[in-house]
Protein backbone atom coordinates (compact mmCIF):
# COMPACT_ATOMS: atom_id res chain seq x y z
CA UNK A 1 0.00 0.00 0.00
CA UNK A 2 1.36 3.29 -0.85
CA UNK A 3 1.05 5.43 1.93
CA UNK A 4 3.52 8.73 1.24
CA UNK A 5 2.88 11.45 -1.20
CA UNK A 6 5.84 13.84 -2.15
CA UNK A 7 5.04 17.57 -3.11
CA UNK A 8 8.11 19.28 -4.54
CA UNK A 9 7.25 22.72 -3.31
CA UNK A 10 10.97 24.53 -3.69
CA UNK A 11 10.57 26.32 -6.76
CA UNK A 12 10.08 30.42 -7.18
CA UNK A 13 6.92 31.06 -8.87
CA UNK A 14 8.98 33.00 -11.48
CA UNK A 15 5.67 33.15 -14.25
CA UNK A 16 3.75 34.88 -11.23
CA UNK A 17 5.71 37.33 -10.23
CA UNK A 18 5.36 39.86 -8.41
CA UNK A 19 2.72 37.77 -6.95
CA UNK A 20 4.87 35.42 -5.64
CA UNK A 21 7.22 37.54 -4.20
CA UNK A 22 6.86 37.05 -0.81
CA UNK A 23 4.39 34.26 -0.60
CA UNK A 24 4.69 30.53 -2.22
CA UNK A 25 3.03 29.59 -6.07
CA UNK A 26 1.78 26.86 -3.96
CA UNK A 27 -0.22 29.29 -1.83
CA UNK A 28 -2.18 30.69 -4.94
CA UNK A 29 -5.64 30.41 -4.34
CA UNK A 30 -7.88 28.86 -6.85
CA UNK A 31 -11.20 30.45 -5.16
CA UNK A 32 -10.89 30.01 -1.37
CA UNK A 33 -8.46 26.86 -0.88
CA UNK A 34 -4.54 26.98 -1.77
CA UNK A 35 -3.49 25.03 -4.78
CA UNK A 36 -1.33 22.84 -2.99
CA UNK A 37 -4.67 21.88 -0.80
CA UNK A 38 -6.07 20.44 -3.38
CA UNK A 39 -3.20 18.41 -4.11
CA UNK A 40 -3.13 17.15 -0.58
CA UNK A 41 -6.53 16.59 -1.14
CA UNK A 42 -6.57 14.36 -4.13
CA UNK A 43 -3.51 12.11 -2.24
CA UNK A 44 -5.38 11.56 1.31
CA UNK A 45 -8.07 10.50 -0.98
CA UNK A 46 -5.67 8.04 -2.56
CA UNK A 47 -5.09 7.04 0.94
CA UNK A 48 -1.88 9.33 1.39
CA UNK A 49 -1.77 10.17 4.44
CA UNK A 50 2.05 10.86 5.14
CA UNK A 51 2.95 14.28 3.15
CA UNK A 52 6.18 15.34 2.85
CA UNK A 53 7.07 18.68 1.49
CA UNK A 54 10.54 19.70 -0.30
CA UNK A 55 10.83 23.40 0.27
CA UNK A 56 12.94 26.18 -0.13
CA UNK A 57 13.27 29.46 1.72
CA UNK A 58 10.16 32.05 1.86
CA UNK A 59 7.91 28.83 1.80
CA UNK A 60 7.11 28.96 5.63
CA UNK A 61 3.53 29.64 5.15
CA UNK A 62 3.09 26.32 3.60
CA UNK A 63 3.78 24.62 7.14
CA UNK A 64 1.57 27.53 8.97
CA UNK A 65 -1.17 26.30 6.21
CA UNK A 66 -1.34 22.66 7.42
CA UNK A 67 -1.27 23.70 11.13
CA UNK A 68 -3.27 24.72 14.32
CA UNK A 69 -3.91 28.56 14.05
CA UNK A 70 -5.18 28.89 17.77
CA UNK A 71 -5.84 32.65 17.71
CA UNK A 72 -8.23 32.51 14.76
CA UNK A 73 -10.08 29.24 15.72
CA UNK A 74 -10.82 30.67 18.90
CA UNK A 75 -11.72 33.92 17.42
CA UNK A 76 -14.25 32.03 14.93
CA UNK A 77 -15.13 29.32 17.14
CA UNK A 78 -18.86 28.78 17.34
CA UNK A 79 -19.51 31.59 14.76
CA UNK A 80 -20.72 30.33 11.15
CA UNK A 81 -17.21 30.99 10.18
CA UNK A 82 -16.12 28.13 12.10
CA UNK A 83 -17.31 25.84 8.79
CA UNK A 84 -14.89 27.47 6.69
CA UNK A 85 -12.44 25.63 8.80
CA UNK A 86 -13.10 22.38 8.26
CA UNK A 87 -11.88 20.88 4.90
CA UNK A 88 -8.50 22.24 6.48
CA UNK A 89 -8.71 21.21 10.20
CA UNK A 90 -9.86 17.11 8.30
CA UNK A 91 -6.53 17.53 6.49
CA UNK A 92 -4.58 18.79 9.76
CA UNK A 93 -6.15 15.69 11.84
CA UNK A 94 -5.89 12.51 9.41
CA UNK A 95 -2.71 13.85 7.60
CA UNK A 96 0.97 13.70 8.71
CA UNK A 97 3.44 16.45 7.42
CA UNK A 98 7.07 16.16 7.26
CA UNK A 99 9.29 18.91 5.64
CA UNK A 100 13.01 19.31 4.91
CA UNK A 101 14.51 22.47 1.72
CA UNK A 102 16.28 21.78 -0.95
CA UNK A 103 18.93 24.42 -0.63
CA UNK A 104 19.94 25.28 -4.27
CA UNK A 105 17.25 25.03 -7.14
CA UNK A 106 18.31 22.25 -9.31
CA UNK A 107 15.25 20.68 -10.52
CA UNK A 108 12.58 18.48 -9.92
CA UNK A 109 14.99 14.93 -10.16
CA UNK A 110 17.37 17.09 -7.33
CA UNK A 111 13.73 17.81 -5.44
CA UNK A 112 12.72 14.68 -5.25
CA UNK A 113 15.81 12.92 -4.02
CA UNK A 114 16.01 15.68 -1.81
CA UNK A 115 12.88 14.20 -0.28
CA UNK A 116 14.34 10.75 0.41
CA UNK A 117 15.18 11.73 3.56
CA UNK A 118 10.94 11.75 4.30
CA UNK A 119 10.23 8.65 1.84
CA UNK A 120 12.63 5.82 2.90
CA UNK A 121 12.06 2.87 0.57
CA UNK A 122 8.75 2.27 -0.84
CA UNK A 123 6.55 3.30 -3.55
CA UNK A 124 5.05 7.02 -3.19
CA UNK A 125 3.18 9.83 -4.78
CA UNK A 126 4.30 12.90 -6.35
CA UNK A 127 2.11 15.95 -6.92
CA UNK A 128 3.22 19.13 -8.55
CA UNK A 129 0.72 21.55 -6.85
CA UNK A 130 0.45 23.94 -9.77
CA UNK A 131 -0.78 21.16 -11.78
CA UNK A 132 -4.46 21.04 -10.84
CA UNK A 133 -5.89 17.70 -11.55
CA UNK A 134 -10.19 16.73 -11.14
CA UNK A 135 -10.82 13.18 -12.03
CA UNK A 136 -14.09 11.86 -13.29
CA UNK A 137 -15.26 9.97 -10.43
CA UNK A 138 -11.34 8.85 -8.39
CA UNK A 139 -9.23 11.56 -8.49
CA UNK A 140 -6.31 11.06 -10.61
CA UNK A 141 -3.61 9.52 -7.94
CA UNK A 142 -6.41 7.29 -6.92
CA UNK A 143 -6.70 6.36 -10.22
CA UNK A 144 -3.01 5.88 -10.59
CA UNK A 145 -2.40 3.28 -7.32
CA UNK A 146 -4.67 1.12 -9.08
CA UNK A 147 -2.28 1.24 -12.00
CA UNK A 148 0.55 0.56 -9.55
CA UNK A 149 -0.94 -2.41 -7.89
CA UNK A 150 -1.21 -3.60 -11.36
CA UNK A 151 1.98 -3.23 -12.97
CA UNK A 152 4.29 -2.76 -9.83
CA UNK A 153 6.48 -0.12 -11.55
CA UNK A 154 6.35 3.49 -11.94
CA UNK A 155 3.51 5.12 -12.86
CA UNK A 156 3.14 8.60 -15.06
CA UNK A 157 0.28 10.56 -15.55
CA UNK A 158 0.20 11.59 -19.60
CA UNK A 159 -2.12 13.63 -22.02
CA UNK A 160 -2.01 14.66 -25.58
CA UNK A 161 -0.82 18.12 -26.03
CA UNK A 162 -0.85 20.15 -29.56
CA UNK A 163 2.14 19.66 -31.19
CA UNK A 164 3.08 23.26 -31.22
CA UNK A 165 3.56 22.66 -27.13
CA UNK A 166 5.74 19.62 -26.92
CA UNK A 167 8.52 21.77 -25.87
CA UNK A 168 7.01 22.41 -22.34
CA UNK A 169 6.71 19.07 -21.37
CA UNK A 170 8.89 15.53 -20.78
CA UNK A 171 6.99 13.73 -24.15
CA UNK A 172 6.72 9.66 -24.09
CA UNK A 173 6.56 6.83 -26.51
CA UNK A 174 6.25 3.33 -26.24
CA UNK A 175 4.56 0.13 -26.50
CA UNK A 176 0.21 0.56 -26.61
CA UNK A 177 -1.03 -1.91 -23.58
CA UNK A 178 -5.07 -0.42 -24.14
CA UNK A 179 -6.35 2.72 -24.49
CA UNK A 180 -5.48 3.82 -21.13
CA UNK A 181 -2.26 2.27 -20.72
CA UNK A 182 1.73 2.44 -22.35
CA UNK A 183 4.51 1.08 -21.69
CA UNK A 184 7.47 3.49 -21.98
CA UNK A 185 10.41 2.90 -24.08
CA UNK A 186 11.70 6.75 -24.57
CA UNK A 187 11.23 9.76 -22.42
CA UNK A 188 12.44 13.28 -23.90
CA UNK A 189 12.18 16.46 -21.94
CA UNK A 190 11.26 19.66 -23.88
CA UNK A 191 11.76 18.53 -27.18
CA UNK A 192 11.22 20.18 -30.29
CA UNK A 193 7.80 19.94 -32.61
CA UNK A 194 10.15 17.78 -35.03
CA UNK A 195 12.27 15.75 -32.40
CA UNK A 196 8.56 14.49 -30.18
CA UNK A 197 8.66 10.90 -30.27
CA UNK A 198 4.67 11.85 -30.03
CA UNK A 199 2.71 14.28 -28.08
CA UNK A 200 1.76 11.93 -24.70
CA UNK A 201 2.96 14.89 -22.55
CA UNK A 202 3.73 14.06 -18.59
CA UNK A 203 1.96 16.10 -16.43
CA UNK A 204 2.71 16.63 -12.26
CA UNK A 205 1.48 13.40 -11.15
CA UNK A 206 3.83 10.60 -10.54
CA UNK A 207 4.05 6.92 -8.58
CA UNK A 208 7.81 6.45 -8.65
CA UNK A 209 9.42 2.99 -7.07
CA UNK A 210 12.17 3.60 -4.57
CA UNK A 211 14.96 2.68 -6.89
CA UNK A 212 14.97 6.06 -8.67
CA UNK A 213 16.68 7.74 -5.30
CA UNK A 214 19.88 6.03 -6.48
CA UNK A 215 18.96 6.64 -10.51
CA UNK A 216 18.99 10.24 -9.74
CA UNK A 217 22.38 9.96 -7.61
CA UNK A 218 23.68 8.94 -10.35
CA UNK A 219 22.11 10.78 -13.04
CA UNK A 220 24.53 14.08 -14.42
CA UNK A 221 22.99 17.72 -14.57
CA UNK A 222 21.71 19.09 -17.99
CA UNK A 223 20.47 21.87 -19.31
CA UNK A 224 20.97 24.86 -16.64
CA UNK A 225 22.78 22.62 -14.05
CA UNK A 226 19.47 20.94 -13.56
CA UNK A 227 18.81 17.04 -13.06
CA UNK A 228 15.65 16.20 -14.68
CA UNK A 229 12.93 13.64 -13.14
CA UNK A 230 12.86 12.49 -17.10
CA UNK A 231 16.61 11.30 -17.18
CA UNK A 232 15.89 8.90 -14.32
CA UNK A 233 12.28 7.65 -15.39
CA UNK A 234 14.12 7.14 -19.02
CA UNK A 235 16.53 4.98 -17.48
CA UNK A 236 13.60 2.66 -15.44
CA UNK A 237 12.04 2.85 -19.07
CA UNK A 238 15.14 0.94 -20.63
CA UNK A 239 14.03 -1.79 -18.48
CA UNK A 240 10.53 -1.62 -18.78
CA UNK A 241 9.76 -0.15 -15.81
CA UNK A 242 7.65 2.85 -16.17
CA UNK A 243 3.38 2.84 -17.16
CA UNK A 244 2.25 6.12 -18.70
CA UNK A 245 -1.70 6.31 -17.82
CA UNK A 246 -4.42 8.33 -19.68
CA UNK A 247 -6.22 9.52 -16.86
CA UNK A 248 -9.65 10.20 -16.29
CA UNK A 249 -10.31 13.26 -15.66
CA UNK A 250 -9.51 17.20 -16.19
CA UNK A 251 -6.03 18.76 -15.86
CA UNK A 252 -5.50 22.89 -15.38
CA UNK A 253 -1.57 24.40 -15.97
CA UNK A 254 -1.33 26.61 -12.67
CA UNK A 255 2.10 27.40 -13.42
CA UNK A 256 0.28 29.67 -15.99
CA UNK A 257 -1.60 32.76 -15.77
CA UNK A 258 -3.91 31.02 -18.33
CA UNK A 259 -4.49 27.90 -16.56
CA UNK A 260 -4.69 29.44 -13.29
CA UNK A 261 -8.03 31.60 -14.71
CA UNK A 262 -9.19 28.80 -16.20
CA UNK A 263 -9.06 26.69 -13.20
CA UNK A 264 -10.89 29.36 -11.43
CA UNK A 265 -13.64 29.73 -13.43
CA UNK A 266 -14.15 26.10 -13.65
CA UNK A 267 -14.28 25.63 -9.77
CA UNK A 268 -16.47 29.29 -9.38
CA UNK A 269 -19.16 27.33 -11.72
CA UNK A 270 -19.30 24.40 -9.60
CA UNK A 271 -19.12 26.89 -6.59
CA UNK A 272 -22.44 28.46 -8.45
CA UNK A 273 -24.39 25.18 -8.50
Amino acid sequence: MITKCLFPAAGYGTRFLPATKAQPKEMLPILNKPLIQYGVEEAMEAGMFNIACVTGRGKRAIEDHFDITFELESKISGTSKEEQLRCIRELIDNCTFSYTRQTHMRGLGDAILTGETLIGNQPFGVVLADDLCVGESDGVLKQMVRVYEKYQCSVVAVQEVPMDEVDKYGIVSGVRLDDEHMRVDRMVEKPSSADAPSNLAVIGRYILTPDIFDILRNTPAGKHGEVQLTDALQAQAANGKVIAYRFKGQRFDCGSIEGFVEATNFFFARYKK
